[in-house]
């Protein structure tokens, strides 16, 4: 089953930029597929750099002048290098190609930003043109599911399928957005998959993690406490190592695209926490995964939390695609009065409360009264407040 991808304008008009088109992302997010259902009608060719073969071709190629080794690779319209991190050299060579002027443009497709992101800086600045594709937002979810229908507003599903959105943003909840496990009828299993060391094994390839079992155990640890804010100092007793090396397990699980930081918002560190930050997984099926915790029902016992989880991250998958994107943060004052979302678009801010049921947000008064812009409540109970949200 295909489902159209939210990402897929912003990439046809990357690539009608004439710069070199970078996408990346977790592994499994359907960066091929999209990249595929782009170019279908197109003269494409694809490398993977996972296959021994196409890096030895594309090798091969980058010997020759930038003419003779493009016709060697079927003189393609579009080239397209998946996983490209795989290779030091690509983003040198595609430098080369792309300097050359030739008819021919660009794709890099990568599944962590830990080398990709780096050689693009350094030898395609001003060349090249990334977005990040985030597992599905809820409404590419929704499209896999029988009852709805492409025509259907948000409004229209809360007024008449009310019953059916509720199971299916459970569902999501609690399995996620990774594409085939959304189409799938073996969602824990792919889940477990997953949530091994798939989604890390450019960690573990490029050697950046000398035991392996730590970042499992990390893992655990910030499942537990998704959505909270997370002490490295409390972490590190914990695991029993280093606080220097849990900051940098933190950040190569960023850099894989596991987890994403959200920092405190403060005007005035006096009376507002400035330097902490909370810790989400950027799909809660794959929070649920390291947890085992499959209920696919409303009476789980972390059905708040998962749901702050789960809404943060749709929101900032949604921002990810955005062609202005915000800024996003919590906020907690000295007296621990706390929002759980702003979204800051230059001088604007939006500050949100996140609740499953219809419960109201006890503390925006004191956000109203530092900053002066009123709180508002998102809740499971309306969602045409924030599916469509950025």
């Amino acid at each position: 089953m295909l489902i159209s991808r939210k990402a897929l304008p912003r990439f046809l008009k990357i690539l009608e930029s004439g710069k070199i088109a970078i996408v990346i992302g977790a592994r499994q997010v359907g960066k091929t597929t999209l990249v595929a259902e782009a170019l279908k009608a197109r003269n494409a060719v694809m490398l993977n750099f996972d296959i021994p073969f196409d890096v030895a071709r594309f090798k091969a190629a980058s010997v020759l002048p930038p003419i003779d080794g493009l016709k060697t690779l079927g003189n393609p319209e579009v080239l397209i290098i998946d996983e490209a991190q795989r290779e030091p050299e690509c983003a040198r060579i595609v430098k080369g190609w792309y300097d050359s002027q030739l008819p021919v443009k660009f794709v890099l497709l990568g599944s962590s930003s830990l080398n990709l992101l780096s050689q693009a800086t350094e030898s395609l600045t001003g060349r090249n043109l990334k977005i990040q594709l985030p597992p599905f937002v809820l409404s590419e979810s929704l499209a896999a599911e029988s009852w709805m229908q492409s025509e259907y507003t948000m409004p229209i599903v809360e007024e008449h399928f009310a019953a059916q959105f509720r199971v299916a943003l459970v569902r999501s909840m609690v399995f996620g957005g990774y594409p085939e496990v959304v189409v799938s009828d073996n969602k824990v299993e792919l889940l477990r998959e997953l949530a091994g060391d798939y989604l890390w094994k450019d960690i573990l390839q490029a050697g950046l993690v000398k035991t392996p079992d730590l970042i499992r155990q990390l893992l655990t640890l910030l499942a537990h406490q998704a959505g909270s804010e997370v002490s490295t100092n409390e972490l590190a007793q914990q695991l029993g190592i280093a606080r220097a090396t849990v900051d940098r397990y933190l950040d190569l699980l960023e850099e894989t695209f596991v987890l994403f930081r959200l920092p405190a918002y403060s005007t005035n560190p006096r009376k507002e926490i400035a330097k902490s930050k909370k810790i989400f997984f950027w799909d809660t099926g794959i929070r649920n995964a390291i947890l085992n915790a499959f209920d696919p029902t409303e009476n789980r016992s972390d059905i708040g939390k998962l749901f702050e989880n789960y809404l943060i991250a749709e929101i900032a998958k949604r921002n990810l695609l955005a062609e202005n994107p915000a800024e996003l943060y919590f906020w907690r004052n000295r007296d621990r009065a706390e929002v759980d979302l702003i979204v800051k678009q230059g001088d604007q801010l939006q500050p949100f409360e996140i609740k499953w049921g219809k419960k109201t947000g006890r503390h925006s008064t004191a956000f109203l009264n530092a900053y002066g812009v009123p709180v508002k409540t998102l809740t499971s109970m309306k969602p045409s407040e924030w599916v469509d949200f950025r």
